[in-house]
Parts: C-alpha cells; structure tokens; sequence
C-alpha cells in the first residue's frame, strides 16, 4: 500500500469520527443548549475522569429504508457507548443524543446499548444510562419495540450483579420509562426532564384531566409524590456530580465490598451533644438526621429520596472509611410512623445494599404503623411486610441503634434482634413495649382507672409504673434483645467496632430459586 492510499484511508477515517463527534449538527446542538441541556457527548466528558473515556460502535448506522429513513443516517445513530473511569474505577455508559432523530430508539441503537450492558456484565462493571429519547422510532415499528425489550431483559439480569444508575436528562415516556425503573436509583433534572407512561394530550383524552409535562412527569412529582426518583438536580452539571457521587458509594459488582476511603475521623470520636439529642418527653419530635450526622464519618449523609415519605430517611455515609447503608425513622414526619410509601422506600434501599455487599446501620424511633382507612384500604399489610421481608433476607451485617420508642410490630419489623440483626443497642431513652404507655393502660388498667376517685392521676402512675417496667430499654436488654444499652455518646465507636468485628459475616441461607417477596 503506497504511502498517498494510507493518507488517503486516515483522512477518511478523521472526515467519519469528526461527522459522528457532530451528531445531529450545530443547529441541533444549539437548540440543545437553548433548552438548558448538554449534549450526550458533554454530558459523557463531565461524568468520567478526564481523557479515560473509549467510545465503542461511534460509526452504527441504522438499517431502516422505509418513510424515507434511508435518507436520515446518522453516525452513532443517537447514543453515544463506551466505557471510562469514574475515580479510577471502570464505568460504563450509553448517552441518547437527542440531536438525532429526537433521541429515539431504532433497532441499531438499542443493539449499542444492550452491547454495553453484555460488556458491562462481563467486566463486573457498573453501567450508567444518560436518558434523553422521544422514544420508540416509529418508522421502525415493533424492531423499535423489540429493541426496548432487549434492554429491559438485560436490565433484569443485571440486576443485583452490577450497580445500575439512570440518569434522566430530557424526555422519557413510554415504553422508555421501564428501563430506568427497573435500575437501581434515577436521577432527574428539575425543568428538563420528565418521565411518563402516557403524556398530557392521551391523558387529557382518556380521563379529562388536563395537566402540564412538568406536573405529570417532572422532577418534582416525581421526587415527592410518586418517590420514582432518588435524586434531582438543578441542571445536568449538578446531575452527574451526583452520579459521580453515588458511584463512589458503590462497589463495582456484588462479589466485591465497596471501595473504602482512609478516614481522618477518629473511630473513638466521643459525641456528647448526642446525649442531650432525643427530648425528655417522648412526644416530642427532633431530627433523626442529627444523631446520624454526629456519628458518621465527618456528618456526611449522602442522603436518597430525601423529600418523598420524609418519615423515613435512607442514604449512604461513611463509618470508619466504610460505606453503609442508613435507614432511619424520622419523628419530625409523622411522629416518625411506618406507612405505605416509607416502608417501600426502606425496602427497596435495604435490598440494595443487601445486594452489593453494604452494611445497613439502622435508627429506630417508631411508634408504629400509621393507622388509618387510607393506609388500610392502600395494602399496608402488604407494603409494610415488604420492609420486613427486605430486613428479615438481609444477610450484611446489620446494626441497630433505638433511640427512642420502638412499639409493636414496627418494632420487630426495623432490624430487631429477633429477624437476625447482628449488633442491636439502645440508648437509655429507648421505650421498647407492645405499645405506648398510655394505650397499654388504657387496656390492662382499664377497671381500676374507671373506679378511681382521681382516673386522671390514677392513670399517669399507672403508664409511669409501666413505663419504667415494660418500656425501658432494660427489659429487653435482660432479655437478650438489646446486646448494649450505652451512653449515646459513645455510639461511634460501637458502630466502628461491630463493622470491624463483622467484617468477614457469613450466613448460611436456605436453597431456594428466589423467595416471594410480597411484592
């Protein structure tokens, strides 16, 4: 081959990778950044370590000729796949370009994505989806629809092997929307992204409601009212920090442990200010997030689904350099109840970390179940045993902290001792009974209330006796289901020392195909 053919062949290969680095053209790319978004290529740049990203099938084209199809190729054909480093660790992604074609989901498209996510398997990697598509191309017709079942499959199988995280970056309707839902956690972006199975126009005809993207699908909705979104962002730079976050979390598959950080945190850090924490009254709420706070690894809660079902907060943390998974009932909700949407919210959490190896340090202030025709007619039957299940199957080490009331079934349903927690400790302010004071001797009291000459006093010591004897943590603790009641300011060390001693947990599990969960 002379010297002009081999020029000659480079220089058509630049003139190919500088058509597919142009995607949908600079009109397009402007119209791009008019709305307030990035292009899947930017997007690409800010979520991996500078210089490590190798893209993979930059020059597929799709193979549709029909409505005039053959005459609208694009290379890369709308998304963009590769693989780079997040902090060092191999990371995989597909970015929908939505300069092409919208975005949309041809057969060749959905064949980049499911080639990464097969490599991805392989690796042992986390795979990462920046979403941003009109949807099914329908010029293709069911080869589209084929291409989406594809993904999902794949989805299902990589499902508690590899992390998967989607980030939605513009629309996301239809068919579309179960990929992400099937993932791990979704990311959304306020104003710019949205996720629905029917949008507004087909809404408005079958129901008659007549609603904005924004308000069926949007961030917001669905980061408080539908609790489909873990996390949201001001704009799409803000986003992928947050995915860069959240990977840092993570391990790469779920044979390794996640990634542990050197810790300038002393592990025998005293924290008095947690001694004065939970109020004296037991009807008086207070931040469940500060005793979690003062705990960890320099205050950092990398806190999920922070503003749907508040009376439960889930997030990462750190405890000597290790990651774990925090669940915890909040008082400042609800009085810190278990209801439909928080005992979702914990379950799929605690079966994730379940998944990839993470610790789950659990923080009990619960009175109960919330009552109610609503929650009763809603399934809380259902909904609340799916958090037991989750803690019950959990087989991480897991460390409980009652801080406060722990009545009733919410008691045992919260990583008790009796569903194989590990390490269960208490403060002295803990009250663990069947119920509250007052309810108990409203029951068993009942007569002797009724025929005292002073009921209102009578009662008060009554609920005072029975506190100090059925609802402190002692009781339980002579039981043998609290290994520790311990000054509240020495909680760290305990934690440091338990993840330690728990570091090589092994438990055996019954030979089963997969149990069924009350989904």
């Amino acid at each position: 081959m002379s010297d002009n053919i081999r020029e000659q062949k480079i220089a058509y290969l630049e003139e190919l990778n500088t058509k597919a680095l142009e995607g949908g053209g600079s009109k397009r790319i402007d119209k791009q950044h008019d709305a307030g978004k990035l292009t899947a290529r930017e997007r690409v740049e800010l979520l991996f370590d500078p210089g490590t990203f190798v893209e993979l099938d930059r020059l597929v084209t799709h193979r549709c000729t029909d409505f005039g199809m053959d005459q609208q190729k694009y290379l890369g054909d709308g998304v963009v796949t590769g693989w780079g480093l997040v902090d060092g660790r191999k990371v995989f992604v597909f970015a929908q370009d939505f300069t092409v074609v919208g975005g949309s989901l041809s057969s060749a498209h959905a064949g980049k994505i499911c080639k990464v996510m097969d490599l991805a398997m392989k690796v042992g990697a986390p795979i990462v989806g920046l979403n941003d598509s009109g949807g099914a191309r329908i010029q293709e017709g069911v080869d589209s629809l084929g291409g989406y079942a594809e993904i999902f499959w794949r989805n299902t199988q990589a499902s508690g092997v590899v992390p998967q995280l989607s980030a939605i970056l513009g629309p996301c309707a239809g068919g579309a929307v179960y990929s992400p839902a099937i993932t791990d956690f979704i990311l959304m972006v306020q104003d710019t992204s949205y996720m629905f199975i029917t949008g507004p126009d087909v809404t408005k005809t079958v129901t008659g409601e007549e609603v904005t993207k924004e308000e069926l699908g949007g961030a917001s909705t669905h980061g408080t009212k539908s609790g489909v979104c873990d996390l949201t962002a001001a704009d799409d730079p803000s986003c992928l920090v947050q995915l860069r976050t959240l990977l840092s979390y993570l391990p790469s598959n779920n044979t390794e442990d996640p990634p542990a950080v050197t810790c300038d945190d002393p592990i025998d850090r005293m924290a008095p200010e947690l001694d004065t924490m939970v109020p004296v009254s037991s009807s008086k709420p207070y931040d469940i997030k500060g005793i979690i706070k003062a705990v960890v690894d320099h205050g950092e809660l990398f806190e999920l689904a922070e503003d749907h079902a508040k009376n439960m907060v889930i997030g990462f943390a750190r405890v000597a350099g290790r990651t774990v998974g925090i669940v915890a009932n909040q008082p400042m909700v609800l009085a810190g109840c278990l209801d439909i949407q928080a005992s979702i919210k914990g379950a799929r959490f605690v079966r994730f970390c379940d998944c990839f190896n993470i610790p789950l340090v659990t923080f009990v202030d619960v009175p109960g179940f919330l009552p109610g025709t609503d929650q009763e007619y809603g399934g809380i039957i259902i909904h609340g045993a799916k958090l037991l299940y989750a803690f019950a199957e959990a087989t991480v080490p897991k460390l409980t902290i009652i801080t406060r009331k722990a009545y009733g079934g919410a008691y045992d349903v919260m990583a008790s001792k009796h569903i194989r927690a590990d390490y269960n400790i208490a403060f002295p302010t803990a009250e663990i009974a069947v119920m509250g004071p007052d309810g108990a001797v409203n029951i068993i009291y009942r007569r002797d209330i009724a025929a005292a000459d002073d009921p209102v006093a009578t009662k008060k010591a009554f609920a005072d006796d029975y506190r100090e004897t059925f609802a402190s943590p002692y009781k339980a603790a002579e039981l043998g289901f609290i290994d520790e009641v311990i000054a509240p300011r020495v909680t760290r060390k305990r934690l440091a020392d338990a993840l330690e001693l728990l570091r090589d947990k092994h438990e055996a599990v019954p030979r089963k195909k997969h149990g069924n969960i009350p989904l």
